[in-house]
Order: C-alpha cells, then structure tokens, then sequence
C-alpha cells in the first residue's frame, strides 16, 4: 500500500493463517472418517459417502466440499474422488501411508503447539511426554500402538526423498551403508533396491527390532539388511562406508549434535561418507515456513532439538572434520548435506 492509498491492505492471508487450524482439523477428520480410503476403491456421490462413512446430512456436504477447496479431494459431476497426492499418501491401504502421523500430530502435538507462547517465554518443552524432562523418543516407545503408527508414517514420508537420495549419491563407489536412527528400513530397503551391489541396516533402539525384522522380510532383503541394537547417545556407531541421518539431528541440542556428528566421523573409514537429510530452512531463514515450523515444533516437543540451515550443517561438518561438506535439495521438503572423511 502506498503512502497515498486510501485502500486498506487485505486482511484475508491474516486471517486465513490465524484460523489455518480450521483446514488441518478438517483434512484429519477425513484422515480419521477413512475419506480416502474409501475413495480409493473408485468415484462415490455425496449420499455414497454420507452412507460409508456415516455422516449425519448437516455438514456432510460442506465437509467434503471443502476438502475439494482445500485440494485434497476432486469432485467432478456430483462424483468425489481422491487426488494423486492423497491416494498415494492417505489410503490406509498402501504402504505409502502418513495419516497415522496426522492423528498422532492432532493427539499429541496439538496440546503443545496450544502451549507455544509459554514455550517461546520459557525456552522449554510443552509436551505432555517431555514437559517433565523425558526424552520423547524412549517416552513414545514404551507405547507399542504409537510407535507403530509414528513409525508407519514416517516410512510412507520417508519413500520420496529415499528414492530421490539413492538417484543423487554415488552409491557405486561403496559397498556398504548404515542408517542411524534409521526405524523401520525404509530408506534402507530403498538403497538397497535401487543398488543391489549394497548391504547394510539400521542402527536404532532395541524396542524397533521387531517391526524393522518384519518390514524387510516383506521386501525379501533379510539377506542383505541387517539391525544394529543400541542408543546413539551413549556409545559409538557401527562402522560402514556410508553412514546416514535422516530426521535425527533436528531433535537435539547443538552440543548433541555435534557429538553426533563426531561420532559419525570416527565411525567411518577414510573416503567414507555422511549423509544428513532433513527439512532444511534456507540459508536466509526467510521463505523455508516448513523448516522454521518444524523447528518450532521441536522447542514445544524436545528439550533442546532445532531445525537448522544447509550452511550451519556444513559448518558442524567441518568442525567434525569432514571435507568440503556440499547440500542437495531434495524433492518436497527436504534437503541432504554430505560430508566426506578425508585429507582436504
């Protein structure tokens, strides 16, 4: 607006952001009702879905309505029909799956984000598991149910930017792979698909042996992929040639994460590599709302976890000791920092 205007500025992207929760509460309820997954058997009518679902007539119409505004459902002669994006995404029925991350995002991270002034006042977590000091991983992992829901859902998120690292590494110049903090084997399986010379595994808590032991059996991989038991914060890493962190820095303090990243440098050979991908903020922190949100997700859930730029990812690298650390966009929203153990 000019100094001479006498328009006002508009007040709807204000006012669409402060009630963004509408939107999100409504895509979840979809994602609760099965919306998608009924969906995904083929085109219904209103009174088709109102019958499956069981919604009540009053609201029914606006609700899926409104998933077609907010372009997570096609409608088109009286017929819903899923997108590309949420058949692939939200059919319960494929292993590409998130809506378990979805109802758990709504069932526990809610409650903290409601909290979110108190945290940025105090600088501490909000969540009803860590508030009290523990550590949201081992607190979530002593809930079976939840942790195969959040380990569900983060295999189907994972998918895209697994295929998309085993396309832009040199996988060819190494034989062997370890993913720390790797859960059920999803970028593992991945690489180990796309470059059958590869073995390697996963390192991670005991508790996730089981569901790592059945998701590779399903894939016909046991003979190549392999679980490595133990806690990354008190003793040192597996060696292998090329080491992996996906998502897991981003939850620790800076000081953790430099002990991380040192320990990954001890682990590896000399030409060995790390692989850190994560939602990546830009190095202005400017336009990445995905990152800088994620990042604040990590002050009202962790103790002391925050999400970080590629050029501060290559700075811990270099104070490690890796060399000439270079970042990769990935598809969507992550992006991968890779260092290299060597002489510069």
């Amino acid at each position: 607006m000019t100094a001479n205007s006498s328009e006002p500025p508009d007040a709807a992207p204000i006012m669409i952001l402060g009630r963004a929760f509408w939107g999100a509460r409504t895509l979840i309820s979809a994602v609760e009702l099965g919306v998608f997954t009924e969906l995904a058997q083929g085109e219904l009518t209103l009174a088709q879905l109102r019958g499956r679902l069981g919604l009540h007539e009053r609201g029914a119409r606006d609700f899926l309505d409104a998933l077609v505004a907010l372009g997570m459902l096609h409608r088109s002669g009286g017929l819903y029909s899923n997108t590309p994006a949420t058949a692939y995404y939200l059919d319960r029925a494929k292993p590409t799956y998130i809506g378990d991350l979805m109802e758990l995002a709504d069932d526990r991270g809610y409650r903290s984000w409601a909290l979110l002034t108190a945290a940025l006042r105090t600088g501490r977590a909000q969540s009803r598991e860590t508030a009290g000091g523990e550590d949201l991983f081992k607190s979530m992992y002593t809930d079976e149910e939840a942790m195969r829901r959040f380990l569900r859902g983060m295999t189907g998120l994972t998918l895209p930017t697994a295929k998309a690292i085993a396309a832009a590494f040199p996988f060819e110049k190494y034989s062997t792979f370890l993913d720390v903090g790797g859960a059920r084997g999803a970028l593992a399986v991945q690489l180990a698909e796309a470059h059958p010379h590869l073995t390697g595994g996963v390192f991670d808590l005991p508790q996730v042996r089981p569901l790592f032991a059945e998701y590779v059996t399903e894939h016909g991989l046991t003979h190549r992929l392999s679980f490595y038991s133990g806690d990354f914060l008190t003793g040192p890493l597996p060696q292998a040639e090329i080491l992996v962190m996906g998502h897991v820095l981003h939850d620790w303090d800076l000081e953790t994460k430099r002990l991380l990243l040192r320990k990954a440098y001890e682990a590896l050979p000399e030409r060995g590599a790390l692989i850190v991908y994560e939602t990546l903020i830009d190095d202005d922190r400017a336009t990445s709302a995905p990152g800088l949100l994620m990042s604040l997700n990590m002050l009202v859930d962790t103790q002391g976890g925050f999400d970080f730029t590629g050029a501060e990812c290559v700075e811990w690298m270099l104070e490690a000791g890796f060399t000439s650390p270079s970042v990769t966009q990935l598809p969507a929203l992550d992006g991968m920092v890779v260092g290299i153990k060597g002489t510069r």
